[in-house]
């Protein structure tokens, strides 16, 4: 374990990547914890030759900054795993802050269905499905290379939930009645701003990450479908980078929402701005 250890090691250091990075590489490449292959390491256990092999190819794959997520061929959102790969934009931790609110919220919102405004790999609508049964849930998403990950992670995790293909926009309008809520981690970077990380700037589709010079195109949409399709009451729910809460809040009151608020993310960021219809 040790000289493989040091092996995928010496391949990552050269594209700034940590020894930490390592060992979550040689664990999800094992499908073990980071703390069985400690356990491992300590006490002297080799790995097959052919598994080890196998791990160097994808140690390979990861210094050219290729996710972990898509190696292995899944991400961990909340207590679920979704499958990813190239195509679909991989969840990140603090969207689950928005879910578990989002949740939150829903306890005391008028009867209606949820929508997921983009869905991706389905991780907003699947968990929140899991966390309110009751609801219909609506999962929202136009782009042909995601559409495949989507569907497979709903039939394999929440089958009940709708799966709508093409700009959400329209398919909303051909669903009858309006939303208790609208939720969604929209594109929201603006179109001058390159992404730091090359796992994102090579990787995630660009239809997830941009959207107009200042980044706020596709929440202007939902703003303004908002303040027509919530049901008195409904609230929407949108993630965006810690600068920009107070132009959305604007944005929301401009529509007529209500009670405008940013919430934070676990690294204490403002990301997720909520919004009500008034009763």
């Amino acid at each position: 374990m040790d000289e493989l250890l040091a092996s995928v090691a010496r391949r990552l250091t050269r594209s700034q990547l940590t020894a930490r990075d390592a060992a979550l590489l040689v664990a999800a490449g094992l499908g073990r914890s980071l703390g069985d292959v400690e356990l491992a390491r300590l006490l002297g256990k080799c790995v097959d030759a052919s598994e080890a092999q196998r791990i160097l190819s994808l140690a390979e794959r990861r210094a050219r900054r290729e996710p972990l997520q898509h190696l292995v061929g899944s991400a961990p959102f909340l207590e679920l795993e979704l499958a990813v790969g190239p195509g679909v934009f991989v969840p990140r931790p603090e969207t689950e802050v928005l879910v578990e609110r989002a949740a939150e919220e829903l306890e005391g919102a008028p009867a209606g269905p949820v929508a997921d405004l983009g869905s991706g790999s389905g991780a907003i609508a699947i968990a929140l499905a899991l966390r309110v049964p009751e609801r219909a849930v609506y999962a929202f998403e136009a782009s042909p290379y995601t559409w495949p990950w989507l569907r497979r992670n709903i039939v394999a995790l929440a089958p009940g939930i709708a799966p709508r293909f093409g700009d959400w926009r329209a398919s909303l309008d051909r669903i009858d009645g309006d939303f208790a809520a609208l939720v969604s981690n929209p594109p929201y970077v603006p179109a001058r701003e390159i992404p730091r990380d090359p796992e994102v700037r090579l990787f995630d589709p660009e239809t997830a990450l941009f959207s107009g010079s200042d980044g706020l195109d596709e929440i202007r949409r939902i703003a303004e479908v908002a303040a027509v399709r919530l049901r008195p009451g409904g609230f929407v729910a949108v993630e965006h980078t810690e600068d920009q809460g107070a132009a959305i809040r604007q944005l929301f009151e401009t529509r007529g929402l209500v009670d405008a608020h940013t919430i934070q993310d676990l690294a204490e960021r403002d990301r997720h701005t909520f919004a009500r219809r008034p009763d």
